[in-house]
């Protein structure tokens, strides 16, 4: 069994070993519309166009504008969506696209939550293979809890939280 050394470069957790997946979400709902894992430590830019073209693939829709973070710096999407880039001093740039960009850190919470409530921070199939198929039911999971969740809150709606903390 390999695994790979991902360099965080953080002061915390400086290094993970495993492979590095790609999540990619909608704009506004945060829906996973595509997950994919690369192996060999790419640099993130250079993952782009093929975490774009999946995306489109399984979503059936063509991108028009994509936000990502400084990780992206320097990527080689040819496409025809805009790659708008997060940076630091935003002050030049209009208020409807900071909003946007501002949008952008929603998709932390989302992986977190593929990582603990979705185990995708453990894999058990063997390979680069497994590690491919591992990835995608991960997104197709988040989803799925996140429609139950939505249609038992218009089922139920706020006494269902009632429920849950007398439950304890």
């Amino acid at each position: 069994m390999k695994v790979e050394c991902i360099s965080k470069g953080k002061a915390r957790k400086r290094y993970e070993f495993g492979c590095q997946v790609s999540v990619a979400t909608t704009s506004k709902d945060n829906f996973v519309v595509g997950t994919q894992a690369f192996h060999g430590n790419p640099y993130d830019g250079h993952a782009l166009g093929a975490a774009v073209a999946q995306a489109e693939r399984l979503g059936g829709f063509k991108a028009r504008e994509l936000f990502v973070d400084l990780g992206y710096r320097g990527h080689d999407y040819q496409g025809p969506a805009e790659v708008h880039v997060a940076r630091r001093g935003m002050r030049k740039v209009k208020p409807s696209l900071r909003r946007w960009l501002k949008r952008r850190s929603a998709i932390e919470p989302v992986i977190g939550h593929m990582k603990n409530d979705g185990r995708l921070g453990r894999n058990y199939l063997l390979g680069k293979e497994g590690d491919r198929i591992n990835a995608l039911p991960r997104g197709a999971g988040h989803n799925i809890r996140k429609l139950i969740a939505w249609l038992l809150f218009f089922l139920f709606g706020r006494s269902l939280k009632i429920v849950f903390l007398s439950a304890n």
